[in-house]
């Protein structure tokens, strides 16, 4: 998988709606498609995708720690975001896009520097125009877990002209 260095490398608007967000979420871990940049920035990539439910794997590094040194509340929230809307989108059908309207993170405890995480979503409910997600932040290594958190996205079908 390659993160995109420009929007050059990002798909088009004609590219997204061409395939449901199954296939583009498929399509990202199998390489065909550019990773956001932002998973390169804060260290984590795709690790799993099916239906309702995708995973991603990250380590937070010291570039992400807040002034007390611990793994910053921003780091989680972006890879439960991740998690938890892409679950959303395995469910957005072909000619549709999705946004997230709102999430909560709970964290349950601190992740140590350099220790490699799982975050997986789940996709509790995806209708015409709402998808409604959960998710959870777990040590790779041990299982523990480091935070949880829901979501609620926006999914929009597209007219085109």
């Amino acid at each position: 998988m390659f993160a995109a260095q420009s929007l050059a490398e990002l798909p088009d608007q004609d590219a997204i709606l061409s395939m449901s967000g199954l296939e583009f979420m498929q399509g990202i871990l199998a390489g065909k498609i550019a990773r956001p940049p932002i998973s390169a920035l804060l260290h984590y990539e795709l690790d799993s995708v099916e239906k309702g439910k995708v995973s991603f794997r990250g380590t937070p590094t010291f570039d992400h720690t807040n002034p007390m040194g611990g793994v910053h509340g921003g780091w989680y929230g972006t890879l439960l975001d991740s998690c938890m809307a892409c679950a959303v989108m395995t469910m957005v059908p072909k000619g549709s896009v999705y946004t997230t309207l709102e999430y909560k993170v709970n964290l349950t405890r601190a992740i140590p520097l350099d220790t490699e995480i799982i975050a997986t979503g789940v996709i509790d409910h995806a209708g015409r125009s709402t998808g409604i997600s959960h998710g959870e932040i777990r040590g790779a290594a041990d299982g523990k877990l480091y935070a949880t958190g829901s979501t609620t996205c926006l999914i929009m079908q597209i007219k085109r002209d």
